[in-house]
């Protein structure tokens, strides 16, 4: 068996036909639409926005969610998003997938908890690709401590007055709404409220975070609220209560990562194997000196140990028994994966590996945006102890 992204995946007894025909589906489109400009959006530092409305129209943007705004549910489960992630990885690009579907962490606190006449104004344009929204929580001065975030909203009759600054907000650029965490009450967790907050009403002012260290053709913005009046109506959730509302959030976003960090592995796995057997030296191929064969034996021992976990944590959140300890131990693994992968890949294509252009080059950029993005490393790890009583 000859190793690639596809044979490097283990078997997994829960897909069915119809996951193939997703993934098949969805391969076409990024082989078509994506890929063979992908690396030049990077270097332009934008994505068009035609790739929106393209993407509603093969179900990309409203997998999952409710039919009635225009989303695709009938039949859907953890599997349909695990396949979109892998087969976004391919294209090595981590900023498309990372501004393309970031309604995947905006739209869902408006969908479960905002009133019916916010769903019906937000979510079936979001999910048709004409408009988007943004999740809006870290500041400068608080990032995975949601808890000390200091951008405030007083109610003055019916509206909330706004002020602060919110920071890397990936898609926060081209947004048409922010769903925004904001202080309505004391210190802590239990004076955190979320509103959401449309971008073209005044007191909204942006600046474009564009010098990053990987996702260049990301949208990522600094926002700004200078006594910002949003309708008491577009308040999400209760007042008070907002914090319940972005930790419901977090576990499916960290999920995701997870499965397109275990991609990303793959496809660095893929491109140095096809380096390696190519690439001759002292007489032979790469692929024949010993050290770069455990090599590539480690990263498929790592990729393999990752992938079962990430079957295994899929089976509990489609059985109901979500457990927020391992979920945040596998983005973990997943980030140290990808790392290890990205490195050894790049130990293996050598000076082609650090020249802008390959696959490897791109993900080893961006190891860092995914060990940090969705809660650090060691917030993971915090928050396993805590949930397993440590």
């Amino acid at each position: 068996m000859s190793l690639d992204f596809d044979t490097a995946r283990l078997p997994n007894a829960c897909l069915r036909p119809e996951h193939d025909q997703w993934r098949a589906q969805l391969r076409r489109f990024f082989d078509r639409e994506v890929i063979p400009y992908a690396a030049q959006w990077d270097e332009d530092g934008h994505i068009p926005k035609e790739l929106w409305p393209k993407s509603a129209e093969v179900g990309i943007l409203g997998l999952g969610y409710p039919e009635e705004f225009g989303g695709v549910s009938e039949g859907i489960d953890i599997w349909y998003t695990i396949i979109l992630n892998e087969e976004m990885a391919r294209v090595a690009v981590g900023g498309v997938g990372a501004t393309l579907m970031v309604h995947g962490i905006g739209l869902p606190p408006i969908i479960n908890f905002a009133s019916d006449d916010v769903k019906a104004m937000v979510v079936p344009p979001v999910l048709a690709g004409t408009e988007r929204i943004s999740l809006a929580i870290t500041e400068p001065g608080a990032g995975s401590d949601v808890a000390q975030l200091t951008t405030t909203a007083s109610l003055e009759g019916d509206h909330y007055v706004v002020n602060g600054s919110k920071t890397y907000i990936t898609g926060g650029m081209n947004a048409n709404w922010l769903t925004t965490a904001v202080r309505t009450g004391g210190d802590g967790a239990g004076g955190i409220s979320v509103l959401l907050i449309p971008t073209d009403v005044e007191g909204v002012s942006r600046t474009a975070l564009d010098k990053k260290q990987g996702w260049w053709c990301s949208d990522t913005a600094t926002i700004y609220f200078d006594n910002v009046r949003v309708p008491a109506g577009y308040l999400v959730g209760q007042e008070n209560k907002g914090f319940s509302v972005i930790m419901n959030n977090f576990n499916s976003e960290r999920l995701g990562m997870s499965a397109a960090m275990e991609a990303f592995s793959r496809v660095c796995l893929e491109d140095a194997l096809a380096w390696a057997r190519e690439r001759k030296t002292f007489g032979k191929r790469l692929a024949d000196h010993q050290v770069i064969r455990h090599k590539i034996a480690d990263m498929k021992m790592r990729i393999n140990a990752t992938q079962a976990y990430l079957q295994l944590v899929c089976q509990q959140v489609q059985a109901g028994n979500e457990s927020g300890g391992d979920i945040a131990l596998l983005k973990v693994q997943c980030s140290q994966t990808m790392e290890f992968c990205a490195r050894e890949a790049m130990q293996i294509l050598g000076g082609i590996g650090y020249i802008r252009g390959s696959r490897v080059e791109r993900i080893y950029r961006e190891v860092r945006v995914n060990a940090i993005g969705g809660g650090s490393e060691e917030i993971m790890r915090d928050l396993a102890a805590r949930q397993f009583g440590i």
